[in-house]
């Protein structure tokens, strides 16, 4: 232990003294020198006892002035400085209860970002994340940076932190799926405890703005796409009613066409409902996990009957140990649907239906993450490679009078490109005149599995 400065020159003067009166003769030996030896060991005791006091509280107001530590217990033992070792132990005590307060706070207003139902992002000074709530993970997870970094949410969060007042502003993210914002940025004056210094919190507005734009869709769609079968069913009613009245063959024609036209209407209607359900999930990622394979095999069931009403072999095949991935079960059942109904549909009569489910390698073709493919080909007539961009257009129609012979509406591929975009997938259409059409759908997964064959 170092000897403090002061305790030395508090011992060394009597010492000192003693020395000069016996070398002056002005003191007895013997007395002086026992003198001297007193002075001594009581000036090191007290420097052995000054020095452990005072390590002992620099030691207490080093743990003190640390952020982990607790309320200081062994400052009251000093000797000397009792009564300054009590203080520091009553200031630790106080800083500890006001260090668990604010960690309550800290807590509560962690728990309460948590629980907000609208994404919330904290900033630091520097605009980095200084955290997200629950919600704003589960809405943007890896697209959180790209967010922040639209010129419309960047403007409001530089003039929030400018006028130190609250900013909005209305943005629309492109990708991966459309999606409708209205962002406000508040700034925190004090900053919040974890040095956050503004919340910038994201309303989704998507589905507002989809049901306005689905109700003009909506009466443009369907008054355009129910004349004629409307026009067709008052021209046979008409016709019963007036020159086939007494006609009964004529009767039996006329209401087998206006079946046929009422179960079109059907579709047309159902199919709409379907896709302006897709469009107001769009924007929301499904959680749920999916056995695909098992979902695929159902389906290929489900279509036994009419394979064999057309003599149509369906050829599957099917990767084992398929990894479950992240779906909404009943639209992904409606995608297949749609696929295997149209390569039954435009495929050829007698021919063989293919479906492959194989796990995709990184590439030109797909994105460089690994993900499912499902693939559908027919050995039908094949589509012209001008049509091929505008397939996934609503009621865009390649053969107009085929499509509706077969029972086609013109939806059945929007829907798939939404259902597709809800799950972060692709889809690719690929067809050749004379040989077929191929369409796949690619999702995202990770695991790697091994090939068997299903006939």
């Amino acid at each position: 232990m170092r000897l403090p400065g002061i305790a030395t020159w508090l011992a060394g003067a009597p010492v000192a003294t003693l020395i000069f009166l016996t070398v002056f003769g002005w003191a007895d030996f013997w007395p002086a020198t026992a003198g001297i030896v007193v002075s001594l060991l009581t000036s090191g005791a007290f420097a052995l006892v000054w020095g452990r006091d005072l390590d002992l509280l620099t030691d207490s107001v080093r743990r003190v002035a640390s952020d982990n530590s607790g309320p200081v217990t062994q400052a009251e033992t000093a000797v000397m400085m009792g009564t300054l070792g009590r203080e520091i132990e009553r200031l630790s005590r106080r800083l500890a209860t006001l260090a668990a307060l604010q960690e309550q706070h800290r807590r509560a207003d962690t728990l309460i970002l948590e629980r907000l139902p609208d994404p919330v992002i904290v900033l630091a000074r520097d605009r980095t994340v200084r955290r997200a709530n629950a919600t704003a993970r589960s809405a943007f997870g890896d697209d959180l940076a790209a967010v922040l970094r639209h010129p419309g949410v960047r403007g409001a969060i530089d003039r929030a932190v400018v006028t130190k007042q609250s900013e909005a502003a209305e943005v629309r993210l492109r990708a991966p799926v459309p999606r409708d914002l209205y962002a406000t940025v508040v700034p925190m004056d004090p900053p919040l405890a974890d040095g956050g210094e503004a919340l910038v919190v994201l309303s989704d507005r998507t589905r507002e703005r989809v049901v306005e734009r689905m109700r003009a869709d909506f009466v443009a769609n369907v008054s355009h796409e129910l004349r004629t079968p409307l026009a067709s069913l008052i021209g046979f009613v008409e016709t019963l009613r007036g020159p086939a009245a007494d006609d009964p063959p004529a009767q039996q024609r006329f209401l087998e066409i206006m079946a046929e036209q009422g179960a079109r209407m059907n579709r047309l209607i159902d199919d709409l409902l379907s896709l302006s359900r897709i469009e107001l999930t769009e924007h929301q990622t499904p959680s749920e996990p999916l056995d695909l394979a098992r979902l695929i095999q159902r389906m290929i069931a489900g279509f036994e009957l009419r394979l064999a009403e057309r003599n149509v072999k369906l050829s599957a095949r099917i990767e084992a140990d398929l990894p479950v991935v992240a779906g909404d079960a009943d639209q992904m059942a409606q995608v297949l649907q749609n696929l295997l109904d149209n390569g039954l549909k435009y495929g050829r009569d007698g021919g063989v239906l293919s479906l492959e489910v194989a796990l995709a390698e990184p590439g030109n073709r797909w994105p460089s993450r690994r993900g499912i493919v499902v693939a559908v080909a027919d050995q039908g007539f094949g589509i012209p490679k001008e049509h091929l961009p505008r397939l996934t257009e609503r009621f865009y129609r390649v053969d107009k009078g085929r499509s509706r012979a077969v029972g086609g509406t013109g939806l059945g591929l929007a829907i798939v490109k939404h259902i597709v975009n809800r799950h972060r997938g692709q889809l690719l259409i690929e067809s050749e005149v004379g040989k077929g059409t191929t369409v796949s759908v690619w999702l995202p997964v990770t695991q790697a599995p091994r090939m068997v064959d299903i006939e």
